[in-house]
C-alpha cells in the first residue's frame, strides 16, 4: 500500500511538473465552460435599427419608441430615402431598417390597413429571421393596443425583405465562416505539429546542424503549407460556387489578396505555438484550446458577436479569424469592393507583421 502512495504522489509531481498539461487540466474546462455559457446564444439583443418614416406621426413615432425601449433593438439611424438603403447595409450596422408607408396613420385610421416593410440583411439568415420575428411580435402588440382602445378591425401588414440572400441558404452564412476555420487549423495546427514532432523526434538539432540558417530551416517548413492551403482555399471556392451555389458577387482578386494575408497570419500563429510546445501532442491541444474553439464560437462564424458580453466582444477583435470571416462575407455575398474591407485589411496586416516578427524572434532564441 506504501508503494501504491508513492506512485501516486510520483504521478501528481509529474503533473504539476508540466505547467501547459496543468493548465489544460484545470484551465480549459472554465474556458469551455465560459465559452458555452455565454457564446452559445441564440437570443439576438441590441440589434441596430434604421428607420424610413415619410409620415412622421403618431403611430410611426410610437412603434419606434416600443422597438427603441426593448431589449433587442436600439433606434439609431434615420434613412431619408429608400435609394440609400444599400448604402446603409455597406457598412457593420445597422441590422434592420423598418419602412413605414406613406400616411401610416390616416390610412390606418381610414382604411384599417397600413404596411411596414422590414428589410434584414440576409448574409445571416438565421439572425436575420430572429431579427424579423422580434419586431414582428413588437408591431402586433402595438396593434393589440389599438384593438383594445378601439373595436374596429386593424390591421398592420408586414412584409419581409432580406438582402443579399432572399432566398435565405445558409450556405451563404457558413462558407465564409468554414474557409476562416480551415486555413486558420491548416495553416496554424498542422506548422505547429510539424516543427514539434522535430524536436519531440530528436530530428530538429540535425537539422540545425546543416549551413542554412534557422530562420531558413523554419520558412522552408512553412512554405509547403502555404500552398496546401491556397489548394484549399481554391477548392472551397469552386465547391462553394458550383455546389453549393454561394456567388462571388465580388471581385475575386480582392477575396484572393485578403486570404493571403489571412494565411500568413494563420502560418505566424502557428510559428509561436511552436516556439511554445515541445511535443506534437502539447502543440495539437494548445492549438484546438486557442484556436478552434475560439474560432468557432467567437468569431461571428456561428453566433453574433454582438450578442456576446463585452470581455468576449473584446476577446472576438484580437481573433484573425473574426476580422477573416467579416470582410470575406462583404466581397462574397455583398459584392462590396476593396474599400469596405480597408479596416478588416489593415488589422489583418499588422496582426500578420507582429506575429510573424515576434514567432520568428522567439523560435529563433529557443533554436540557438
Amino acid at each position: 500500500m506504501k508503494q501504491f502512495f508513492v506512485f501516486i504522489k510520483k504521478e501528481f509531481r509529474h503533473i504539476f511538473r508540466d505547467t501547459w498539461t496543468v493548465i489544460i487540466l484545470l484551465v480549459l474546462p472554465i474556458l469551455m465552460l465560459v465559452l458555452f455559457g455565454y457564446a452559445l446564444s441564440t437570443d439576438v439583443k441590441n440589434t441596430e435599427i434604421a428607420v424610413i418614416d415619410p409620415s412622421r406621426d403618431a403611430a410611426t413615432e410610437k412603434i419606434i419608441s416600443l422597438l427603441d425601449l426593448s431589449d433587442y433593438f436600439n433606434v439609431s439611424l434615420t434613412v431619408e430615402s429608400p435609394d440609400q438603403i444599400e448604402d446603409v447595409f455597406r457598412g457593420d450596422n445597422p441590422g434592420l431598417i423598418l419602412v413605414f408607408s406613406e400616411n401610416f396613420y390616416e390610412e390606418i385610421m381610414h382604411t384599417g390597413e397600413a404596411s411596414i416593410q422590414l428589410i434584414a440583411d440576409g448574409t445571416d439568415p438565421n439572425t436575420a429571421v430572429t431579427i424579423y420575428n422580434y419586431a414582428t411580435a413588437i408591431i402586433m402588440s402595438y396593434q393589440q393596443e389599438l384593438l383594445r382602445v378601439q373595436s374596429f378591425p386593424y390591421e398592420i401588414n408586414i412584409t419581409p425583405r432580406y438582402l443579399y440572400n432572399p432566398e435565405m441558404k445558409s450556405s451563404y452564412n457558413f462558407v465564409p465562416g468554414v474557409m476562416g476555420m480551415i486555413i486558420m487549423l491548416v495553416c496554424a495546427m498542422m506548422t505547429s505539429i510539424s516543427i514539434a514532432r522535430e524536436k519531440e523526434t530528436g530530428t530538429m538539432e540535425i537539422i540545425l546542424v546543416s549551413p542554412m540558417k534557422p530562420i531558413v530551416i523554419i520558412l522552408s517548413k512553412v512554405v509547403p503549407y502555404f500552398f496546401l492551403s491556397c489548394v484549399n482555399l481554391a477548392t472551397i471556392l469552386l465547391l462553394a460556387v458550383f455546389l453549393l451555389d454561394v456567388p462571388i458577387a465580388g471581385s475575386l482578386f480582392t477575396l484572393v489578396i485578403l486570404s493571403f494575408i489571412y494565411i500568413f497570419v494563420s502560418l505566424a500563429i502557428g510559428l509561436l505555438i511552436s516556439s511554445i510546445a515541445n511535443s506534437q501532442i502539447v502543440a495539437l491541444l494548445i492549438s484546438g484550446m486557442a484556436l478552434m474553439m475560439p474560432v468557432m464560437y467567437l468569431s461571428g462564424m456561428m453566433f453574433p458577436v454582438e450578442n456576446m458580453p463585452l470581455p468576449l466582444q473584446f476577446a472576438s477583435h484580437i481573433l484573425p479569424a473574426k476580422w477573416y470571416i467579416a470582410a470575406a462575407k462583404k466581397v462574397m455575398i455583398k459584392g462590396l469592393g476593396f474599400s469596405s474591407i480597408v479596416k478588416e485589411m489593415l488589422v489583418l496586416s499588422i496582426m500578420a507583421v507582429v506575429l510573424i516578427s515576434v514567432s520568428l524572434k522567439k523560435f529563433k532564441t529557443r533554436l540557438e
